[in-house]
């Protein structure tokens, strides 16, 4: 990487740094480290609310996404808007009425300490997870740039984000947050524009929509009712609500953003805000790797996208030879593609629908030829990984955008582009570690452990326990193979979880004569449904049911085991 490159990242990291330790340099008491005073404005709040939610892995995985599977993973947000509604009027004011630093003590006056210690204990394990994905992502990037041990640099990453943290708790995470989503959403929309100006001279942006749109990318509505199926209409506007009803109303890391509001108006707005802007936010993302996709229409791409697996094999007497063939291949299979494109792309200016037809039926298949020379690589990767007992990811899908950014982006870009994914990395991951330690001091240490403690103690229980969950995600990241998506990952570990969670708050809210002792085992029954259901259908080696459904299956069975199991035990509690 040029020194420009490192000069613009390092700058703009350093400049956001140290503008929040400075911002936070009062933070005295335990309110204004987990809580940040609740003097933010609805804009602050908004942004806070969406730097959490957009990760590195947004802006590392979700292009990859879309190159790969087109624009329908939007359909994934379609839920938001109806759930930050719901959230807005019958949440929210409830929060703010019994002025809770978590989401879970609200459930304790409601039920008792047990369903409340249950809520916060599934809480910190499913989000102490999401945690390790998010600090593995901008470090497999850095690795990957700089041929770096993944462990250690994942060991760096955590390190620097849990000492940010610490020094200034919530309030560091929500001052720094609104200049990081400002780098990034310059970032991605300066990239788009570098992306469409490397097309080839006579291609313009419409053309290569019009061939993005003829291999199937652009198609980002499926109204086709099918459980199977992760991203449709249906599990967006139906499925979704519960996931994000979940998130933003339960998760204590989205939680902790909005009660930083100086009053509930501010915090709806901010929540609202989110709510709404997610989607073409999303859409933009999604988009930028569709243009990457039409980019390596006429360029050629890397037979794998993961150059430290291609290292790995040209080092191999065995598979080398292997190697070379599948990218003569895939060679000749690119020029005879490239040269169908080119005629794709002049039979859609002149609009002629039999050639465009025609065009389109070589280049499809032509494609399928390419991935079918890429999935030989994925082969010959797990045959090497058995041969040498190494651990081998053949999936390549979230190294396609950092593959652009490195070797076609100038000078200077990349080093912005960089910073773009540390910014989100440090902002989730800071939010996550902040929310972590809160629901730890709040729910569980100074709730059931240490109860009469000075303001001063629970300070510095924060701080170390900010320090403790650092460690502990740092050690999961560091164990953690890539799964099929990086967003996909973090998003089931989620369905495994939130709609338990979900359910237990609906009980709390709309089933009035549900008491503590029922609500808690419903919860134990749900979850075990849930974790039922999702291994058992992985069992036939293939997904019957996309896993955002799990979360109204999650929800809905703690509602119906709850009455069940108070209409059994009656007014005995």
């Amino acid at each position: 990487m040029h020194w420009i490159d490192w000069t613009v990242m390092l700058v703009v990291l350093g400049a956001i740094i140290v503008y929040g330790m400075w911002k936070t340099r009062t933070v005295s008491s335990v309110k204004s480290y987990l809580q940040g005073d609740s003097e933010l404005g609805w804009w602050t709040i908004g942004l806070s609310v969406m730097s959490t939610q957009a990760s590195a892995i947004t802006f590392l995985s979700t292009p990859g996404q879309a190159y790969d599977d087109g624009m329908r993973f939007v359909q994934f947000y379609f839920g938001m808007p109806i759930a930050t509604i719901i959230l807005a009027v019958f949440v929210l004011p409830m929060y703010y009425r019994l002025k809770v630093y978590t989401a879970y003590e609200f459930l304790e006056q409601r039920f008792d300490l047990k369903t409340r210690t249950l809520a916060a204990i599934l809480f910190l394990f499913s989000r102490g997870m999401a945690a390790g994905f998010t600090i593995a992502a901008p470090s497999i990037v850095l690795s990957s740039i700089m041929d770096w041990n993944l462990p250690l640099t994942i060991v760096l990453m955590g390190l620097v984000v849990t000492i940010y943290t610490v020094f200034g708790g919530t309030k560091a995470v929500s001052v720094t947050q609104k200049q990081q989503m400002s780098v990034i959403l310059i970032g991605m929309i300066i990239t788009g524009f570098i992306i469409v100006s490397k097309f080839p001279a006579d291609v313009s942006l419409v053309d290569g929509v019009g061939v993005a749109r003829e291999m199937g990318k652009m198609k980002a509505l499926d109204f086709k009712w099918d459980l199977a199926n992760r991203y449709n209409i249906w599990s967006g506007m139906i499925a979704s609500v519960f996931l994000f009803l979940s998130y933003f109303g339960t998760d204590q890391s989205q939680v902790q953003r909005y009660l930083s509001g100086r009053s509930l108006r501010e915090g709806r707005m901010g929540l609202l805000f989110n709510g709404f802007i997610k989607i073409p936010m999303q859409y933009l993302i999604l988009f930028t790797g569709v243009t990457v996709f039409i980019f390596f229409q006429f360029v050629k791409p890397p037979i794998h996208y993961n150059r430290a697996n291609l290292s790995q094999l040209e080092k191999s007497e065995t598979f080398k030879p292997q190697l070379d063939s599948l990218e003569k291949r895939y060679d000749a299979v690119f020029q005879e593609k490239e040269k169908e494109v080119m005629g794709l792309v002049t039979a859609l200016q002149q609009e002629k629908p039999s050639d465009i037809e025609t065009a389109k039926t070589k280049v499809i298949a032509l494609n399928k030829q390419e991935l079918k020379l890429r999935s030989e690589v994925d082969t010959l990767l797990l045959d090497y990984a058995k041969e040498t007992n190494k651990k081998i990811e053949p999936n390549d899908k979230d190294y396609v955008f950092i593959t652009f950014i490195v070797n076609y982006l100038p000078k200077g870009m990349i080093g912005l582009l960089l910073a773009v994914i540390f910014c989100a990395a440090m902002s989730s991951i800071s939010s996550e570690l902040s929310a972590l330690a809160t629901t730890t001091v709040v729910d569980v240490y100074r709730r059931s452990m240490f109860k009469s403690g000075s303001d001063s103690h629970y300070l510095g229980a924060s701080k170390r326990l900010t320090i403790f969950w650092g460690a502990l995600v740092i050690a999961f990241a560091s164990i953690i193979l890539l799964f099929e998506n990086l967003i996909q990952a973090v998003n089931i570990i989620g369905s495994l979880l939130y709609g338990t969670i979900l359910g237990i708050f609906v009980v709390a809210f709309a089933m009035k004569w549900i008491r503590g002792t029922a609500v808690f085992i419903a919860a134990i029954i749900g979850e075990a449904v849930v974790l039922a259901v999702y291994f058992g259908d992985k069992m036939d080696g293939k997904d019957d049911l996309g896993f955002i459904w799990l979360n109204p299956i999650g929800c809905l069975t703690v509602m119906a085991a709850a009455a069940v199991v108070q209409g059994v035990m009656g007014k005995k509690e």
